[in-house]
């Protein structure tokens, strides 16, 4: 089966009531959570809070040793530093600034062996909200040009129409600018999944696990209209072979570690569902 991952933060209370932030205080323990509830992986949070272990070659060390221990892989980040400090302005030229804060941190990421960063183009830093892509595909092409020694590929995570979102990242046509899925924002935004699974199919790398009722918020795995049969149909028949990371929405009544186990039974019952729909 594809590696079940969790979004950094979901096995510790939350902060300051934000739903998603790095866990300062606790990242080191949710290494031992993530086992217990076993799970496979991490997606580390880049934000705004500090310090990030990443960010230091002793905290990149210390990260390396808990992971060695517990079996829980770091391989990949969410960049939501992004969101506050976004890659492009209003009008959808680069800013600077940014882009070069992203490029500096693809080079640790590069230096802490990641699979890949998610650029989150949703919400504040919605791509759908700019009047043109062109600024986003130069600034692309840019930071894939200036880090072409690395290995480390961009997930474009955007709340653009799936046919739309498709045709951009082709004509970009980069090899490590892929298409992060996340399926609870699709259901927000009324995507059908058949018709986004045929738009960006294998330029899919990444998957976000979640549940939203359309055009509101996040809902428990299941309660939604996120139509997961049909996701993990695809998946299955397109022989996606990345992680499913869990995004999903936060209980009051059950530990985070219970969640979580629960929450990867949910994914592990669709796989089997799609496996026997599709043999």
């Amino acid at each position: 089966m594809n590696a079940v991952g969790i979004m950094q933060g979901r096995l510790s209370p939350p902060v300051g009531g934000r739903i998603q932030c790095f866990p300062a205080a606790t990242w080191r323990q949710e290494f031992g959570r993530a086992r217990e509830a076993g799970i496979d992986r991490i997606e580390w949070i880049y934000d705004e809070v500090g310090p990030n272990p990443l960010m230091t070659d002793a905290g990149l060390a210390e990260v390396r040793r808990l992971a060695t221990a517990t079996g829980v892989e770091v391989r990949s980040v969410c960049a939501d530093y992004f969101m506050t400090d976004p890659l492009l302005d209003v009008s959808g030229r680069s800013r600077s600034s940014s882009v070069e804060q992203l490029i500096r941190f693809l080079e640790r990421a590069e230096a802490a062996s990641l699979s890949y960063v998610i650029l989150p183009f949703v919400d504040s830093s919605s791509a759908a909200a700019v009047p043109s892509l062109d600024g986003m595909r130069e600034m692309l092409r840019a930071v894939l040009a200036s880090t072409a020694s690395s290995a480390v590929e961009l997930h474009l995570e955007t709340d653009l129409e799936p046919q739309v979102f498709s045709a951009f990242l082709k004509t970009v046509g980069h090899p490590r600018l892929r298409a992060n899925l996340d399926i609870g924002n699709s259901a927000s935004l009324g995507h059908d999944a058949d018709q986004e699974m045929t738009a960006l199919g294998s330029l899919i790398g990444s998957v976000h696990i979640k549940d939203r009722v359309r055009h509101g918020g996040t809902v428990p795995l299941g309660t939604g209209d996120a139509d997961f049969d049909t996701y993990f149909r695809q998946f299955t028949s397109l022989r996606y072979r990345g992680p499913f990371i869990l995004q999903v929405a936060r209980s009051s009544e059950v530990a985070e570690v219970e969640w979580a186990r629960r929450n990867r039974a949910f994914v592990q019952a669709a796989v089997d569902r799609a496996s026997a729909a599709v043999a």
